[in-house]
């Protein structure tokens, strides 16, 4: 990570991740470790929901060229499954 991207995840209402969580193989792990990150931080600014695909949308964006093609489709899908954990049985729709 760069040092300016290490200053912001550190120093900005990022949140507390499970060390690793990015580099996880399933990614509904992947997705409800950033859910459970969500929900316990107290520094995030938005939504649960919001401070979670932004992290997971940061460290794709970040990481960029250097992740393997497996590795980015994991982080993709667990987008996937992140709008899954957030989608409500009384409003179903899909948050996009």
């Amino acid at each position: 990570m760069s040092k300016w991207s290490k200053k912001v995840t550190e120093t900005s209402h990022a949140l507390d991740l499970e060390k690793g969580v990015f580099t996880f193989k399933d990614p509904k792990k992947i997705a409800e470790s950033l859910k459970r990150s969500a929900e316990q931080s107290e520094r995030r600014k938005g939504t649960t929901y919001q401070s979670a695909m932004s992290m997971l949308n940061f460290y794709i964006n970040r990481a960029g060229k250097n992740l393997s093609a497996e590795q980015r489709e994991i982080l993709e899908q667990a987008k996937i499954e992140l709008k899954k954990l957030f989608r409500s049985p009384i409003n179903p729709q899909v948050i996009s």
